[in-house]
């Protein structure tokens, strides 16, 4: 089963408000972005934000861990209501970006430094 545009969008404004949050489909799956940091996946219509500490806490008795897809590292499984909690959900999506590193960039390929 694959992700439906409507539920990514639904998402997206779930989270609107705790930074510049958007979304890029990757292999049938969508990765969630927010200040530029993957926070999460989308798969088969379900929510997986990357696992922190603070995030953990921040779940507490509503923690599932599962899997996006079958080689996928582990990451916090949201339920359906809780995606409904706007404030609850834009409260764990800001806590696990700023407890994530911020990327590293791109190196450029030789590649291209040669066409220079």
């Amino acid at each position: 089963m694959s992700t439906n545009q409507s539920t990514i969008d639904y998402i997206l404004d779930q989270i609107q408000g705790v930074g510049e949050v958007r979304a890029r489909k990757m292999f049938g799956k969508y990765v969630i972005y927010c200040n530029n940091k993957v926070v999460a996946l989308v798969c088969n219509e379900q929510l997986f934000v990357k696992i922190t500490d603070v995030g953990k806490e921040y779940v507490g008795k509503k923690y599932q861990e599962g899997k996006a897809y079958p080689s996928a590292k582990p990451s916090i499984l949201i339920e359906e209501e809780l995606i409904e909690d706007r404030e609850w959900l834009q409260g764990l999506i800001r806590k696990t970006a700023d407890a994530l590193p911020i990327p590293k960039p791109k190196k450029k390929s030789i590649k291209k430094l040669n066409k220079k």
